[in-house]
C-alpha cells in the first residue's frame, strides 16, 4: 500500500522536500497522461475496427443511416454497449429453426431488369416444333392440342468476318460516236487503297473508341487473314481525317459559338516529330458545349504544341459566353481581353485542393482541423447542388440562390476568417490561396442555371484521349496529332448524343463522299448526330427507363 501524508506531517516538511515531492508528483501525472492517450488510442482503434466488422457483417453496402433492425452501439464511459440488440433481434412469433446449417439469403430479383436488358435489340426467331407424325406417335391420332409456346432466350453474337465487296459497274459507249457512260457507283474512299467505309471505320473505333493501338489492330487483322500494316492504318487515319471529317469538324466548331455556355480543359501529349527535341510536350485541348444542355452536345479536340494564350485566343476568337475551366491563369487573361466572354470556376479542383491539404495531417488530428470543417462545408454545397439535377435553368438558379449560395457565403467567410492561421507554406496554404483567388470565378455558377459548379464533363470527355494515351504513349506527327484530334471530337460528340461510333463512322464515311466535289456544306447538317435523317440503326437502343 502506498504511504499517505497527513496534514500535520507536510506542515513539518521544508520547502526543499516539498518541492522534491511535487516534481515526483508531477512526472507521474505526465506518466499517467501518456498511459491515458495510449489506451484511448487503443480502444479508439478497436472501436474503428468493431465498426468496420460490423458493418462488413451486417450493415448495408450503401453508407446510408441505419435502420430500425440493426444493431447500434454507444459509448459510456469508455466501454462499448451494445443498446438495442435484443430489440434488434426479438421476435417471439418466429419458431425455432429445424437445422443449423445457415442459409444463404435469396437475393430480390430487380422487377423488369432482364426486359429492359433485353429492350432494343433485335429478335432472331427460332423455331423448335414437332411434326404431326411425331405427335401422333406419342398421343395418338388427333389425340394433342397445342398449348402457348414455352419461350427462351439467350444472347447471340456474331463475330466478326472479312469479305471482299467487288463492285461490278456496267460501262456503255455509243454505237455512233466515243460517248461512254458508267452505271452510276459509290465512290471510292481513297483512291487507289483497297479500304472501305467499313473496314476505316472498324480502325477508328478500334483505336479512338477502344484504345487499342494500331500494332495490335494490325495483328488482329492478320487473324482474319487481312494483310494490313500499321502504316496503312496511320495513312488511313490522316487522310481520312483531313479530308472527309475535316468538315465536318469545322461546322461543329462554328455550332459551338451557339451554346451561351461551354467548358474547356487540356492535357499533355508528346508528338514525336514535330521539329522541336525528343520528348517536347504538346498539349491536346478540349472544347464542349455545358453539360447542362440536354440534348446537342459538340465536343471538340485541338491539338497544340504550346500551352499559352494564343490557342484558345484564336479558337474561342467568335465566342461570346460563359467559359468553365480549372483555373488556368490563360482563360483568365482572355477574360481580360474579352468583354463578352465571362469565366467560371470549377469546385472539383478547390475541393482536391483541401483534400491535398487534408491528408497530410495525423488520421486522429483530421477532426480538429479547420480544413475538415472547410471540406464538410463543400459537401454540403454538392449535396444541395445534386439535388438540382432534374430543374430548369431557371428553378435551379433560384433554388440555388436560396439554397446554395448561403452555403458557398458561409465557405468564403470561413476561409478569409482563418487564413491567418494557416502556416505561410505547404499544403493548407496552397488550398486557402487558390480559394481565396478562385472565389470570383466559383461564384458564377450561382448566377446562370446553365452553368455547372465544376469542369468534370471535360475531364470525362478528354478521359478517352488520356486512355488511348496510356496504350500508344505518343503520336508520330504533327499531322497524325491533328487527324486524332479531328476523330476524337467526331467520336466523343457521337457518344455524347447517344450513337454507335462504328455505326456513325461508317455512315459518314459512305455518305461525305457522296458530296465532295460541292461547294456548299449544307448536306453536313443532315449528318450531325442529332439529326432526324440519320438511320436509327446508328442510335443506341434505349433502356426501358429512358423511354
Amino acid at each position: 500500500m502506498a504511504f499517505k501524508y497527513t496534514e500535520e506531517q507536510l506542515n513539518k516538511l521544508d520547502k526543499e522536500l516539498l518541492v522534491q515531492l511535487f516534481l515526483g508528483l508531477q512526472d507521474q501525472m505526465e506518466g499517467l497522461t501518456r498511459q491515458t492517450q495510449a489506451l484511448n488510442d487503443k480502444m479508439q482503434l478497436m472501436m474503428e475496427q468493431l465498426v468496420l466488422s460490423k458493418k462488413s457483417r451486417f450493415g448495408r453496402s450503401s453508407e446510408k443511416m441505419a435502420g430500425p433492425g440493426q444493431i447500434r452501439f454507444m459509448e459510456v464511459d469508455g466501454e462499448i454497449v451494445f443498446f438495442n440488440e435484443a430489440e434488434a433481434v426479438c421476435d417471439l412469433d418466429v419458431p425455432e429453426p429445424d437445422s443449423l446449417e445457415p442459409q444463404q439469403p435469396k437475393k430480390k430479383k430487380q422487377a423488369g431488369k432482364r426486359e429492359a436488358d433485353l429492350a432494343g435489340l433485335p429478335v432472331r426467331r427460332i423455331d423448335h416444333y414437332l411434326s404431326e407424325k411425331e405427335l401422333a406417335a406419342e398421343f395418338g391420332e388427333k389425340g394433342w392440342k397445342q398449348l402457348p409456346d414455352a419461350i427462351s432466350r439467350c444472347y447471340r453474337f456474331v463475330p466478326a468476318k472479312v469479305e471482299v465487296e467487288e463492285h461490278h459497274v456496267g460501262v456503255y459507249s455509243s454505237k455512233t460516236d466515243d460517248r461512254m457512260v458508267k452505271a452510276p457507283h459509290p465512290k471510292k474512299l481513297l483512291p487507289g487503297s483497297l479500304v472501305s467505309p467499313s473496314l476505316a471505320a472498324a480502325v477508328l473505333n478500334g483505336k479512338y473508341v477502344n484504345a487499342v493501338p494500331l500494332y495490335r489492330l494490325e495483328k488482329e487483322f492478320e487473324r482474319y487473314g487481312l494483310a494490313i500494316t500499321r502504316q496503312n492504318m496511320a495513312n488511313w487515319v490522316i487522310r481520312l481525317g483531313e479530308s472527309c471529317f475535316g468538315p465536318l469538324y469545322d461546322y461543329l466548331h462554328t455550332l459551338l459559338y451557339r451554346y451561351p455556355v461551354i467548358q474547356a480543359d487540356e492535357t499533355p501529349v508528346l508528338v514525336n516529330k514535330d521539329g522541336r527535341p525528343a520528348g517536347s510536350k504538346s498539349w491536346m485541348w478540349v472544347y464542349r458545349s455545358g453539360c447542362l444542355y440536354q440534348k446537342e452536345q459538340v465536343i471538340l479536340y485541338e491539338y497544340q504544341k504550346t500551352r499559352n494564350a494564343s490557342h484558345p485566343r484564336k479558337f474561342l476568337k467568335d465566342y461570346n459566353g460563359i467559359c468553365v475551366t480549372d483555373g488556368y491563369q490563360v482563360y483568365h487573361t482572355l477574360e481580360k481581353e474579352k468583354e463578352d466572354l465571362k469565366i467560371a470556376g470549377c469546385w472539383v479542383h478547390c475541393r482536391r485542393k483541401f483534400e491535398e491539404a487534408l491528408e497530410v495531417i495525423p488520421k486522429e488530428l483530421r477532426k480538429q482541423s479547420v480544413l475538415d470543417l472547410l471540406m464538410n462545408q463543400i459537401r454540403a454545397i454538392y449535396r444541395e447542388e445534386g439535388k438540382l439535377s432534374g430543374f430548369s435553368a431557371d428553378e435551379r438558379v433560384e433554388k440555388r440562390q436560396l439554397v446554395v449560395k448561403p452555403l458557398v457565403d458561409a465557405f468564403f467567410a470561413y476561409v478569409k476568417q482563418n487564413s491567418g492561421r494557416v502556416p505561410k507554406s505547404g499544403k493548407a496554404r496552397e488550398a486557402f490561396t487558390y480559394a481565396l483567388n478562385q472565389e470570383p470565378y466559383l461564384r458564377v455558377f450561382l448566377e446562370n442555371g446553365n452553368v455547372p459548379m465544376d469542369n468534370n464533363a471535360s475531364e470525362r470527355a478528354i478521359r478517352g484521349f488520356c486512355i488511348g494515351k496510356k496504350n500508344w504513349e505518343m503520336i508520330d506527327t504533327v499531322h497524325g496529332a491533328s487527324a486524332s484530334a479531328i476523330i476524337y471530337s467526331i467520336s466523343e460528340t457521337a457518344k455524347a448524343n447517344g450513337l454507335k461510333p462504328y455505326e456513325y463512322f461508317e455512315y459518314l464515311l459512305t455518305e461525305i463522299p457522296k458530296h465532295q466535289d460541292e461547294s456548299s456544306t449544307d448536306f453536313l447538317a443532315d449528318l450531325l448526330p442529332w439529326s432526324e435523317k440519320l438511320p436509327e440503326y446508328i442510335r443506341k437502343p434505349k433502356k426501358a427507363s429512358e423511354k
